[in-house]
């Protein structure tokens, strides 16, 4: 920073700790802090929207890699009987399973990253200029309000000095000319960012539906296949509690077993 910035710095720290004292009056414009708070909510919930997109991309790449470890132990279970009903639906998941993991990579990430995750960065990548204007707004309000309380003092207790107060006022309306002009811009351009939130979003939000109802739809045909290599009635037992009762039956088996222990 330089010592002029220094120096602003310096005098803006200065000024703020008299507003909150309530020696230096502060300037409230209410149309600005309304929009202002429209244009946080906005910078929030897409920076949250971002990072829980990307979670969810993750997630189905996590979910794929597990189905694909799942399959390839229970193809381990059938090593010895190659041939059985079991084994065959073991084969037929672990070949879904590669599908939906190769169909992860060529058919949901890049898709998903063109149309969801980059729109929703780059818009985001936008507010650290907002955010700067707004600071420099914030910065020449300070100033303005300074350069009033200097005013307001000089004509409450004039100075020797006749020029101190033509100086200071004409200080007092640079910094007002430029506060004004930062000012009104920001009150008008912040509603036409905020009001673009849902047209810009909007293609994203269907991309992301359509890309998700398709990977749906092909893991629900590929899985699909694997269950003609399973009873017609198996729902059914499900159903009525028999598979429940079958289960018990094989783990009281196991528990005959010795090394099982008392």
């Amino acid at each position: 920073m330089s010592w002029g910035g220094l120096k602003k710095a310096t005098n803006r720290f200065g000024t703020t700790l008299m507003q909150k004292t309530g020696h230096v009056e502060r300037t409230i414009d209410r149309e600005f802090a309304e929009e202002e708070g429209r244009y946080r909510t906005m910078e929030k919930e897409t920076n949250n929207l971002q990072k829980d997109a990307k979670t969810y991309l993750d997630a189905i790449r996590a979910m794929a890699s597990s189905q694909t470890r799942i399959a390839e132990t229970v193809g381990l279970f059938f090593t010895a009987d190659r041939t059985s009903d079991g084994a065959m639906a073991g084969h037929a998941y672990k070949s879904a399973v590669d599908e939906l993991d190769a169909g992860v990579g060529r058919e949901l990430d890049a898709p998903y990253r063109a149309t969801v995750l980059e729109p929703i960065g780059k818009l985001n990548s936008y507010y650290t200029n907002i955010n700067a204007a707004i600071d420099k707004r914030n910065h020449k309000m300070i100033d303005y309000d300074a350069a009033r309380a200097k005013v307001k003092k000089l004509v409450e207790k004039p100075s020797d000095d006749t020029s101190k107060l033509p100086r200071a006022q004409a200080e007092l309306e640079e910094a007002k000319e430029v506060f004004d002009m930062l000012n009104d811009q920001l009150i008008t351009e912040l509603p036409l960012l905020t009001d673009q939130r849902i047209p810009y979003l909007g293609p994203s939000f269907e991309a992301m539906i359509k890309i998700q109802l398709r990977f749906a739809q092909e893991g629900y045909e590929k899985l699909s296949g694997v269950q003609r290599y399973f009873a017609e009635n198996i729902r059914d037992e499900y159903a009525n509690g028999v598979l429940d009762g079958q289960v018990e039956g094989v783990l009281d088996q196991m528990k005959e077993l010795s090394i099982f222990g008392p």
